[in-house]
């Protein structure tokens, strides 16, 4: 389990690295057409159902977090100011993060159709739905725990198979 927390915060810097990515890749693509207001709604639906917004609900402290430390480490003079504005700047910006969710919310309404959120809605408030939602978290921390054993393993045998791709060459590694 402690390698799967391990791979959260990488996970968690991907999946902002990709939320960060989006606009620059909208901008190179033609605009998607405008999602009508039920796709938008039945995507927010979905979002909620699936409670997306726990991936981002520390979003705006943890970079006022992350900004201060980066800002004391070049300003260690101002250690106790910036400590100071860090509850300030993240009071003042509370609430921002849910500027994710309506961009989710967007992606989904122009990735589905208006009909095939509606398909989803239903299917999510379905037994099976609910079994996906409340499962998938464990199915996916176990198969991340799988395949970092799986990749530690398969290490051995990469370095295994250098050592004796090196050794035909005479060196020992």
């Amino acid at each position: 389990m402690k390698s799967v927390l391990k791979f959260l915060p990488a996970a968690t810097l991907a999946v902002g690295l990709a939320l960060a990515a989006v606009p620059a890749v909208a901008q190179q693509q033609a605009a998607p057409p405008k999602a009508s207001p039920a796709a938008i709604a039945a995507a927010k639906e979905i979002l909620q159902i699936k409670n997306a917004s726990a991936m981002y609900a520390g979003a705006v402290p943890g970079l006022v977090e992350k900004t201060k430390v980066a800002l004391i480490q070049q300003n260690l003079n101002y250690q106790k100011d910036l400590n100071e504005v860090a509850p300030i700047v993240a009071k003042e910006l509370q609430g921002r993060q849910d500027e994710i969710g309506e961009g989710m919310a967007q992606i989904y309404a122009s990735e589905f159709t208006e009909q095939e959120l509606k398909d989803l809605v239903t299917f999510y408030k379905s037994p099976l739905g609910q079994k996906l939602i409340t499962s998938e978290p464990r199915a996916i921390g176990l198969s991340m725990a799988f395949m970092n054993s799986w990749a530690h393993n398969f290490s051995e045998t990469v370095m295994g198979a250098f050592r004796a791709e090196m050794r035909k060459r005479g060196k020992e590694i």
